[in-house]
């Protein structure tokens, strides 16, 4: 199972600067990853939430709660949550970092992720298929974790 989580102002998309984010709503995003992970035979529980508190508590009951990793959009918070980042350092899930649009191609102070460091990695400016990515990445990682465990799942997609 693998927790989706989505910061501040996420709950806008559609409706805040189409030009930049797109005109998918949260709702429709949520539902194209449900999608995905259905083919990927992946569980996928997708939360929103504008209060960092919020996000700190999901990341840090994630394990416990069952989850195998996280994909996170942390939306401004990228930029200057120590908070989301010790949240991040402190567990013991995979995280991998997604944004909608090419923060490195916006302004400056959008070039900076202080959880970066303590991320799996990052899938930056592909839209939606960002999140796509990522739960095709974690499809292989629990995979490979399996097989190295002499227990393989059916898989669909394998990276080349």
């Amino acid at each position: 199972m693998i927790l989706v989580l989505n910061g501040p102002n996420l709950n806008r998309l559609g409706t805040r600067e189409p030009g930049i984010y797109g005109s998918m709503t949260l709702t429709q995003l949520e539902q194209r990853c449900e999608g995905w992970a259905k083919t990927l035979k992946l569980g996928v529980k997708c939360q929103q939430s504008n209060f960092e508190g919020q996000l700190l508590e999901w990341i840090q009951s994630a394990s416990e709660q069952g989850f195998q990793g996280i994909i996170i959009n942390p939306g401004a918070l990228t930029h200057y949550s120590f908070a989301l980042r010790d949240a991040i350092a402190g567990q013991d899930l995979p995280v991998l970092e997604v944004h909608l649009s090419n923060v490195h191609a916006r302004e400056e102070f959008r070039h900076t992720s202080v959880i970066g460091a303590v991320c799996k990695g990052a899938i930056i400016g592909l839209g939606a298929e960002g999140y796509r990515l990522a739960l095709e990445f974690f499809s292989d990682h629990l995979n490979a974790t399996l097989e190295r465990n002499d227990q393989v799942l059916p898989h669909p997609t394998r990276f080349a």
